[in-house]
């Protein structure tokens, strides 16, 4: 009895082989990765963006460097005769050290304002959030249109309320109203309903904490990413702000930097070395805001994208 063979299977072509790999597909059956168009076009509009935000910041980091006649005279793009400290210390001494009273203000104001309003928006979300009360939402709706409400629209009716008080021109007229901060409220109500679990609170009250113990040592640092997100927003907001203390200050020494740097300015034209003075002191002004960024930049993320997933 005679066993046939079955036709043995003709071998493929190396170039076969190749051919079809490259055909889209790799051995272990998964698509060939490639460079996608839309990636490429990603990347070249983020590089866009970047460039768009940081040249400003280079151009200030190289006049900062350079004299008065060659911020004028120079390619503003480059360095040419750098005499960076010369200059910082010029702006330092000018007009009896009065820049280090406009840091210490801007210090004051931001420090002090955006951790009074990161503690007073972190209790009042916690409130919003946890409690049941008549009236609850209609607070959370009133926060809503002031969080839409623009804040120059304030500046005179507050003045004349500060007035009336007898607190114009005083600290207590830029440090009063930077205490408040109703975006703050809102993120930090959104964040409590997800971060602070109920059985947690629960367990906190069967134990015998009272509410202010639960508040100060369980739920502050349960909500420490929104916090962080609320403070780094207070403080650059308050930093930067320059419409309120133009309205209630007139008194140069309460000046915050950004207010100062606008009279500096102002009187340029008539004192052309405050240019330069104007320049460096901008540069000095950036870094704390730089420093804060990026040492919060990680709570800072984490809180914006915790806090508005309810889960």
């Amino acid at each position: 009895m005679s066993v046939s063979t079955p036709p043995a299977e003709k071998p493929v072509p190396a170039a076969s082989a190749h051919t079809s790999q490259t055909a889209g597909a790799r051995r272990d059956g998964r698509p060939r990765r490639g460079v996608k168009p839309s990636r490429i076009l990603l990347v070249a509009l983020l590089t866009i963006a970047a460039l768009y935000f940081l040249l400003p910041v280079y151009w200030l980091v190289v006049a900062s460097t350079k004299s008065s006649a060659g911020l004028f005279g120079t390619f503003g793009l480059w360095f040419s005769d750098p005499q960076w400290l010369d200059n910082l210390s010029k702006v330092f001494s000018y007009g009896d050290g009065i820049f280090w009273s406009w840091t210490f203000n801007s210090v004051l104001y931001a420090g002090v304002g955006g951790a009074l309003a990161t503690l007073l928006a972190g209790a009042a979300g916690y409130a919003l959030a946890v409690y049941r009360f008549r009236g609850r939402e209609a607070v959370f709706k009133a926060v809503l249109a002031g969080v839409l409400l623009p804040s120059t629209t304030l500046a005179l009716p507050m003045y004349l309320l500060f007035s009336k008080a007898g607190l114009a021109n005083t600290y207590w007229a830029v440090l009063i109203p930077s205490m408040v901060s109703p975006f703050g409220v809102y993120l930090c109500r959104i964040y409590a309903e997800a971060a602070v679990p109920a059985e947690m609170l629960e367990a906190a009250r069967v134990d015998g904490a009272g509410e202010w113990r639960i508040f100060g040592t369980l739920v502050l640092r349960t909500m420490t990413p929104a916090l962080v997100t609320v403070f780094l927003f207070q403080f650059v907001g308050i930093w930067n702000n320059y419409f309120l203390p133009l309205v209630m200050l007139s008194d140069d020494r309460k000046y915050p930097i950004t207010l100062g740097l606008t009279t500096w300015q102002t009187a340029a034209d008539r004192t052309p070395e405050l240019y330069q003075l104007t320049v460096g002191g901008a540069f000095l002004s950036i870094l704390p805001l730089a420093a804060a960024m990026l040492v919060l930049q990680r709570y800072w993320r984490s809180g914006l994208t915790q806090g508005s997933v309810k889960g």
